[in-house]
Protein backbone atom coordinates (compact mmCIF):
# COMPACT_ATOMS: atom_id res chain seq x y z
CA UNK A 1 0.00 0.00 0.00
CA UNK A 2 1.46 3.39 -1.22
CA UNK A 3 0.17 6.91 -0.59
CA UNK A 4 0.40 9.07 -3.78
CA UNK A 5 -1.00 12.08 -5.20
CA UNK A 6 -3.45 11.56 -7.84
CA UNK A 7 -3.69 14.90 -10.19
CA UNK A 8 -6.25 13.41 -12.54
CA UNK A 9 -8.51 12.84 -9.47
CA UNK A 10 -8.94 8.89 -10.47
CA UNK A 11 -8.02 7.61 -7.44
CA UNK A 12 -11.82 6.37 -7.00
CA UNK A 13 -11.34 4.51 -10.23
CA UNK A 14 -7.97 2.81 -9.06
CA UNK A 15 -9.52 1.28 -6.38
CA UNK A 16 -12.39 0.42 -7.57
CA UNK A 17 -10.80 -1.60 -10.22
CA UNK A 18 -8.50 -3.45 -7.80
CA UNK A 19 -11.32 -4.27 -5.90
CA UNK A 20 -13.35 -5.28 -9.48
CA UNK A 21 -9.86 -7.75 -10.06
CA UNK A 22 -9.57 -8.83 -6.44
CA UNK A 23 -13.16 -10.21 -6.24
CA UNK A 24 -13.00 -11.14 -9.75
CA UNK A 25 -10.27 -14.06 -8.60
CA UNK A 26 -12.03 -14.57 -5.31
CA UNK A 27 -15.24 -14.93 -6.96
CA UNK A 28 -13.93 -17.77 -9.87
CA UNK A 29 -12.33 -19.97 -7.02
CA UNK A 30 -14.42 -19.10 -4.14
CA UNK A 31 -16.83 -22.08 -4.57
CA UNK A 32 -13.48 -24.40 -3.96
CA UNK A 33 -13.80 -24.50 -0.40
CA UNK A 34 -17.51 -25.81 -0.49
CA UNK A 35 -16.47 -28.63 -3.06
CA UNK A 36 -13.83 -29.72 -0.90
CA UNK A 37 -16.06 -30.19 2.35
CA UNK A 38 -15.63 -26.82 3.87
CA UNK A 39 -19.06 -25.53 4.60
CA UNK A 40 -19.76 -21.75 3.90
CA UNK A 41 -20.91 -20.67 7.24
CA UNK A 42 -16.83 -21.64 8.26
CA UNK A 43 -15.75 -19.73 4.97
CA UNK A 44 -17.13 -17.14 6.91
CA UNK A 45 -15.31 -17.62 9.55
CA UNK A 46 -12.01 -17.31 7.71
CA UNK A 47 -12.87 -14.36 5.83
CA UNK A 48 -13.40 -12.41 9.33
CA UNK A 49 -10.07 -13.38 10.08
CA UNK A 50 -8.24 -12.73 7.05
CA UNK A 51 -9.59 -8.92 7.33
CA UNK A 52 -7.54 -8.73 11.11
CA UNK A 53 -4.09 -7.96 9.00
CA UNK A 54 -5.53 -5.72 6.28
CA UNK A 55 -7.47 -3.36 9.08
CA UNK A 56 -4.41 -2.70 11.00
CA UNK A 57 -1.64 -2.36 8.01
CA UNK A 58 -4.10 0.14 6.31
CA UNK A 59 -4.19 1.96 10.11
CA UNK A 60 -0.71 1.86 10.52
CA UNK A 61 0.15 2.68 6.86
CA UNK A 62 -2.29 5.44 6.39
CA UNK A 63 -1.17 7.75 9.51
CA UNK A 64 -4.56 7.68 10.88
CA UNK A 65 -5.62 7.41 14.85
CA UNK A 66 -8.69 5.49 14.99
CA UNK A 67 -11.47 7.61 15.88
CA UNK A 68 -13.17 6.50 18.80
CA UNK A 69 -15.92 9.49 19.22
CA UNK A 70 -19.36 7.97 19.24
CA UNK A 71 -20.64 8.91 15.52
CA UNK A 72 -17.60 6.91 14.33
CA UNK A 73 -17.91 3.94 16.27
CA UNK A 74 -21.42 4.04 15.13
CA UNK A 75 -21.27 4.80 11.37
CA UNK A 76 -18.11 1.86 11.58
CA UNK A 77 -20.50 -0.61 13.02
CA UNK A 78 -23.12 0.04 10.52
CA UNK A 79 -21.06 -0.39 7.84
CA UNK A 80 -19.74 -4.12 9.38
CA UNK A 81 -22.92 -5.02 10.97
CA UNK A 82 -25.17 -4.19 7.63
CA UNK A 83 -22.61 -6.48 5.10
CA UNK A 84 -21.77 -8.92 7.74
CA UNK A 85 -25.58 -9.49 9.20
CA UNK A 86 -26.04 -9.25 5.07
CA UNK A 87 -24.16 -12.43 5.01
CA UNK A 88 -25.59 -13.77 8.16
CA UNK A 89 -29.26 -13.85 6.68
CA UNK A 90 -27.84 -15.00 3.18
CA UNK A 91 -26.65 -18.01 4.64
CA UNK A 92 -30.35 -18.70 6.16
CA UNK A 93 -32.00 -17.78 2.88
CA UNK A 94 -29.89 -20.18 1.04
CA UNK A 95 -31.53 -22.83 3.29
CA UNK A 96 -34.89 -21.57 2.66
CA UNK A 97 -35.17 -20.90 -1.09
CA UNK A 98 -33.48 -21.61 -4.61
CA UNK A 99 -30.09 -19.43 -5.58
CA UNK A 100 -31.07 -18.81 -9.01
CA UNK A 101 -34.40 -16.64 -7.35
CA UNK A 102 -32.15 -15.31 -4.57
CA UNK A 103 -29.06 -13.99 -6.08
CA UNK A 104 -30.55 -11.59 -8.95
CA UNK A 105 -32.59 -10.68 -6.42
CA UNK A 106 -29.75 -9.43 -4.04
CA UNK A 107 -27.43 -7.91 -6.76
CA UNK A 108 -29.84 -5.10 -7.31
CA UNK A 109 -28.52 -3.90 -4.37
CA UNK A 110 -26.90 -1.13 -5.99
CA UNK A 111 -30.52 0.15 -6.79
CA UNK A 112 -30.83 0.91 -3.12
CA UNK A 113 -27.43 2.60 -3.03
CA UNK A 114 -27.90 4.89 -5.85
CA UNK A 115 -31.22 6.05 -4.74
CA UNK A 116 -29.84 6.80 -0.96
CA UNK A 117 -27.14 8.57 -2.21
CA UNK A 118 -29.43 10.97 -4.75
CA UNK A 119 -31.59 11.90 -2.10
CA UNK A 120 -29.39 12.34 1.09
CA UNK A 121 -26.04 13.12 -0.94
CA UNK A 122 -27.14 14.86 -3.39
CA UNK A 123 -25.12 13.38 -5.69
CA UNK A 124 -25.74 13.43 -9.77
CA UNK A 125 -24.18 11.95 -12.66
CA UNK A 126 -24.09 12.70 -16.23
CA UNK A 127 -25.91 11.08 -19.21
CA UNK A 128 -22.48 8.44 -19.95
CA UNK A 129 -23.14 7.88 -16.04
CA UNK A 130 -27.07 7.50 -16.32
CA UNK A 131 -26.26 4.33 -19.14
CA UNK A 132 -23.56 2.89 -16.91
CA UNK A 133 -25.23 2.39 -14.24
CA UNK A 134 -28.78 1.07 -15.99
CA UNK A 135 -26.37 -1.37 -18.04
CA UNK A 136 -25.08 -2.44 -15.28
CA UNK A 137 -28.49 -2.76 -13.07
CA UNK A 138 -29.56 -4.99 -15.95
CA UNK A 139 -25.96 -7.04 -16.34
CA UNK A 140 -26.00 -7.58 -12.62
CA UNK A 141 -29.26 -10.66 -12.23
CA UNK A 142 -28.41 -11.71 -16.05
CA UNK A 143 -25.09 -12.49 -14.29
CA UNK A 144 -26.32 -14.22 -10.85
CA UNK A 145 -29.40 -15.79 -13.15
CA UNK A 146 -29.34 -19.93 -13.41
CA UNK A 147 -32.51 -21.85 -14.76
CA UNK A 148 -34.49 -24.11 -12.60
CA UNK A 149 -33.60 -27.01 -11.15
CA UNK A 150 -36.85 -27.80 -10.11
CA UNK A 151 -36.14 -27.48 -6.54
CA UNK A 152 -39.09 -26.34 -4.65
CA UNK A 153 -39.03 -22.18 -3.95
CA UNK A 154 -39.88 -22.94 -0.33
CA UNK A 155 -43.10 -20.26 0.17
CA UNK A 156 -42.51 -16.54 0.35
CA UNK A 157 -40.17 -16.39 3.34
CA UNK A 158 -36.89 -16.42 0.89
CA UNK A 159 -38.15 -13.51 -1.05
CA UNK A 160 -38.30 -11.65 2.45
CA UNK A 161 -35.26 -12.97 3.30
CA UNK A 162 -33.25 -11.82 -0.09
CA UNK A 163 -35.22 -8.51 0.26
CA UNK A 164 -33.37 -7.53 4.03
CA UNK A 165 -29.82 -8.54 2.46
CA UNK A 166 -30.75 -6.19 -0.70
CA UNK A 167 -31.71 -3.77 1.54
CA UNK A 168 -28.55 -4.30 4.13
CA UNK A 169 -26.26 -4.55 1.27
CA UNK A 170 -27.28 -1.28 -0.06
CA UNK A 171 -27.56 0.26 2.69
CA UNK A 172 -24.01 -0.35 3.66
CA UNK A 173 -22.82 0.94 0.52
CA UNK A 174 -24.86 3.82 1.34
CA UNK A 175 -23.23 4.26 5.11
CA UNK A 176 -19.58 3.41 3.91
CA UNK A 177 -19.76 6.73 1.45
CA UNK A 178 -21.35 9.21 3.79
CA UNK A 179 -18.90 7.42 7.00
CA UNK A 180 -16.32 9.30 4.83
CA UNK A 181 -17.97 12.47 6.27
CA UNK A 182 -16.89 11.30 10.24
CA UNK A 183 -13.91 9.02 9.78
CA UNK A 184 -11.03 7.97 7.57
CA UNK A 185 -11.64 5.15 5.13
CA UNK A 186 -9.01 2.73 7.45
CA UNK A 187 -10.89 3.32 10.51
CA UNK A 188 -14.24 2.35 8.46
CA UNK A 189 -12.41 -0.84 7.09
CA UNK A 190 -11.42 -1.34 10.74
CA UNK A 191 -14.81 -1.53 12.56
CA UNK A 192 -15.74 -3.76 9.65
CA UNK A 193 -13.40 -5.79 11.01
CA UNK A 194 -15.12 -5.91 14.65
CA UNK A 195 -18.25 -6.25 13.29
CA UNK A 196 -17.54 -9.46 10.58
CA UNK A 197 -15.61 -11.27 13.86
CA UNK A 198 -18.33 -10.08 16.50
CA UNK A 199 -20.48 -12.44 13.97
CA UNK A 200 -18.31 -15.43 13.88
CA UNK A 201 -20.28 -17.04 16.72
CA UNK A 202 -23.59 -16.99 14.81
CA UNK A 203 -21.78 -18.28 11.57
CA UNK A 204 -19.98 -21.37 13.69
CA UNK A 205 -23.45 -22.19 15.40
CA UNK A 206 -25.30 -22.26 11.69
CA UNK A 207 -22.75 -24.66 10.50
CA UNK A 208 -24.02 -27.98 9.48
CA UNK A 209 -22.27 -31.07 11.01
CA UNK A 210 -24.05 -33.73 10.29
CA UNK A 211 -22.04 -34.36 6.90
CA UNK A 212 -17.79 -34.27 7.61
CA UNK A 213 -15.93 -30.84 7.37
CA UNK A 214 -12.59 -30.88 5.60
CA UNK A 215 -10.53 -29.02 8.13
CA UNK A 216 -7.83 -29.31 5.86
CA UNK A 217 -8.59 -27.18 3.40
CA UNK A 218 -8.89 -23.84 5.98
CA UNK A 219 -5.41 -22.91 4.75
CA UNK A 220 -6.09 -22.64 1.06
CA UNK A 221 -9.99 -20.93 2.12
CA UNK A 222 -7.88 -18.03 3.93
CA UNK A 223 -6.04 -17.70 0.83
CA UNK A 224 -8.73 -17.14 -1.21
CA UNK A 225 -11.08 -15.49 1.14
CA UNK A 226 -7.75 -12.79 1.75
CA UNK A 227 -8.29 -11.63 -1.85
CA UNK A 228 -12.32 -10.77 -0.79
CA UNK A 229 -10.81 -8.74 2.59
CA UNK A 230 -8.31 -6.44 0.60
CA UNK A 231 -11.17 -6.16 -2.22
CA UNK A 232 -13.66 -5.01 0.61
CA UNK A 233 -10.51 -2.11 2.06
CA UNK A 234 -9.72 -0.85 -1.52
CA UNK A 235 -13.47 -0.66 -2.03
CA UNK A 236 -13.85 1.74 0.77
CA UNK A 237 -11.40 3.94 -0.46
CA UNK A 238 -13.21 3.83 -4.07
CA UNK A 239 -15.86 4.88 -1.50
CA UNK A 240 -13.99 7.83 0.12
CA UNK A 241 -12.93 9.31 -3.14
CA UNK A 242 -15.68 8.90 -5.65
CA UNK A 243 -19.20 9.39 -6.09
CA UNK A 244 -21.22 6.32 -4.16
CA UNK A 245 -23.58 6.28 -7.52
CA UNK A 246 -20.67 5.20 -9.76
CA UNK A 247 -18.63 3.10 -7.75
CA UNK A 248 -21.19 0.73 -6.43
CA UNK A 249 -22.68 -0.47 -9.70
CA UNK A 250 -19.34 -0.50 -11.29
CA UNK A 251 -17.49 -2.24 -8.58
CA UNK A 252 -21.15 -4.60 -8.57
CA UNK A 253 -20.92 -4.91 -12.10
CA UNK A 254 -16.99 -5.09 -12.69
CA UNK A 255 -16.31 -8.02 -10.36
CA UNK A 256 -18.84 -10.61 -12.04
CA UNK A 257 -17.61 -9.81 -15.32
CA UNK A 258 -13.36 -10.15 -13.81
CA UNK A 259 -14.97 -13.60 -12.51
CA UNK A 260 -16.08 -14.86 -15.78
CA UNK A 261 -12.96 -14.12 -17.69
CA UNK A 262 -10.77 -15.02 -15.36
CA UNK A 263 -12.84 -18.34 -14.91
CA UNK A 264 -12.46 -18.99 -18.39
CA UNK A 265 -8.57 -18.48 -18.98
CA UNK A 266 -7.95 -20.25 -15.19
CA UNK A 267 -10.54 -23.05 -15.41
CA UNK A 268 -12.11 -23.26 -18.46
CA UNK A 269 -15.47 -22.27 -17.95
CA UNK A 270 -17.14 -21.54 -20.51
CA UNK A 271 -19.99 -18.74 -19.79
CA UNK A 272 -23.49 -19.83 -21.65
CA UNK A 273 -25.30 -17.38 -24.29
CA UNK A 274 -26.97 -15.68 -21.67
CA UNK A 275 -24.40 -15.25 -19.40
CA UNK A 276 -22.40 -13.60 -22.36
CA UNK A 277 -24.70 -11.08 -23.00
CA UNK A 278 -24.30 -9.91 -19.30
CA UNK A 279 -20.72 -10.03 -20.22
CA UNK A 280 -21.25 -7.26 -23.00
CA UNK A 281 -23.36 -5.24 -20.60
CA UNK A 282 -21.22 -5.02 -17.79
CA UNK A 283 -18.17 -4.36 -19.76
CA UNK A 284 -20.09 -1.13 -21.83
CA UNK A 285 -21.18 -0.17 -18.20
CA UNK A 286 -18.12 -0.75 -16.95
CA UNK A 287 -16.35 1.48 -19.74
CA UNK A 288 -18.95 3.77 -19.30
CA UNK A 289 -18.42 4.65 -15.65
CA UNK A 290 -14.93 4.68 -15.80
CA UNK A 291 -14.81 7.31 -18.67
CA UNK A 292 -17.69 9.13 -16.90
CA UNK A 293 -15.89 12.59 -16.08
CA UNK A 294 -17.93 13.60 -13.28
CA UNK A 295 -17.46 10.58 -11.01
CA UNK A 296 -15.12 11.77 -8.74
CA UNK A 297 -16.16 13.47 -4.85
CA UNK A 298 -15.56 17.30 -5.87
CA UNK A 299 -15.00 17.22 -1.81
CA UNK A 300 -12.20 15.26 -2.11
CA UNK A 301 -10.32 15.94 -5.62
CA UNK A 302 -7.10 17.27 -5.40
CA UNK A 303 -6.29 15.73 -2.51
CA UNK A 304 -3.75 13.03 -1.57
CA UNK A 305 -5.15 9.69 -2.03
CA UNK A 306 -4.13 6.04 -0.84
CA UNK A 307 -4.16 3.94 -3.18
CA UNK A 308 -3.78 -0.02 -2.66
CA UNK A 309 -2.00 -2.23 -4.99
Amino acid sequence: MTSTASPSGRAWLINALVTVVLWGVWGAFSDQSAKHGFPDTLVYCVWALTMIPPAFIALRMGGSKLELSGKAVAYGMAVGLLGAGGQMVLFYALTRGPAYLIFPIISLSPLVTILMSFAFLGERTGKLGIVGIALALIALPIFNYAPADGSATGGSEWFILALIVLLAWGVQAYFMKSANNYMSAEGIFFYMMVAGLLLIPVAWLLTDRSHPINWGWTGMTAVIQVLNAIGALTLVYAFRYGKAIIVAPLSNAGAPLATAVISLIALGVMPGPLKIVGLILALAASLLLAVEPDAADDAVAGESHPVLS
